[in-house]
């Protein structure tokens, strides 16, 4: 009589209650908490620019150019005298689509050739794991500047250059996680009950591999906003006229003796947006530490 042995990963008892707890911990922690507010707050003025500006992106006063802040211009008027408190809202927006969209592609690429190298081994995690330290060497920012400048500046050309550069360090995390998690008992025994590759790696190991992947993508969303604002402020970016808060920093900084909003305001808004995310960030790794208590 074939004796029944207990192979289900621990995916719906340790590691729920991991989450569970990781949850807990991370309300405790007021600097995360206060990171997240201002992180859903963002994304709520993303979603609804079209709503909350007062004024269309594109809307030209020429008899009200660079005006301070003021009861009509909440915070002053830019070279063009469009308002720049609706070009920081519509900024918004394109700062959480780089953040959100180029971490999708990264973990598409990496967290696949991470799993698969770890779990493989061999000859395959030697190639693959020469080729991520290949890529690991190149300077990541000059990298994505001369993907940019043979893919041309856009918003989707953004998502590409960040996710072909940016999937190295989620790669080699997943790769450290699979190696630690292939060797536990369950995936042994689901291997000596007949599972397949697909379904051990897919079943069994990524789920228990979640904790350092969902950590790095919080902080590669910062990483890929600055980024933006780096390409967008030096002209190789965004598209004008579509606003972005590296490209307004870019425009107003030769002015910033005479009309200081033009780069300030913008750059208040990257820096608390990097914040949040750090803030949020450092909450979730904490939280999902399992040694603290």
């Amino acid at each position: 009589m074939r004796a029944s042995v207990d192979v289900s990963p621990p995916t719906r008892t340790g590691t729920s209650s991991l989450w569970r707890d990781g949850v807990r911990r991370l309300l405790r922690n007021r600097l995360a908490v206060s990171g997240g507010v201002v992180i859903v707050l963002l994304c709520v003025v993303a979603i609804f620019a079209d709503f909350l500006a007062p004024l269309p992106y594109t809307k030209t006063n020429f008899g009200r150019l660079n005006e301070g802040p003021s009861r009509d211009f909440p915070l002053g008027s830019d070279q063009l005298g469009r308002d720049m408190f609706s070009r920081m809202i519509y900024g918004a927006r394109v700062s959480m689509l780089v953040g959100l969209g180029a971490q999708v592609i990264v973990v598409l690429i990496g967290v696949p050739i991470g799993a698969l190298s770890g779990y493989v081994g061999g000859r395959v995690d030697l190639f693959l794991t020469r080729f991520i330290d290949v890529m690991y060497a190149f300077p990541r920012l000059l990298f994505v500047i001369l993907v940019m400048s043979m893919l041309g500046a856009g918003l989707f050309n953004i998502f590409i250059a960040i996710g072909l550069t940016g999937w190295v360090g989620i790669a080699r995390q997943t790769r450290a996680q699979v190696l630690s998690i292939k060797e536990k008992e369950f995936v042994d025994g689901a291997r000596a009950l007949g599972a397949g590759f697909s379904r051990l790696l897919v079943r069994h190991v990524l789920p228990n591999a979640l904790t350092p992947i969902v950590v790095a993508v919080t902080f590669g969303i910062p990483e890929a906003i600055f980024t933006e604002a780096a390409l967008s402020f030096i002209g190789v970016g965004i598209n004008p006229p579509t606003p972005s808060w590296g490209q307004m920093v870019g425009e107003g900084q030769q002015y910033i003796r005479s009309y200081w909003h033009l780069c300030v305001f913008p750059s208040i808004a990257i820096a608390i947006t990097m914040l949040s995310f750090t803030f949020f960030g450092d909450g979730v790794r904490d939280a999902l530490d399992p040694k603290l208590k």
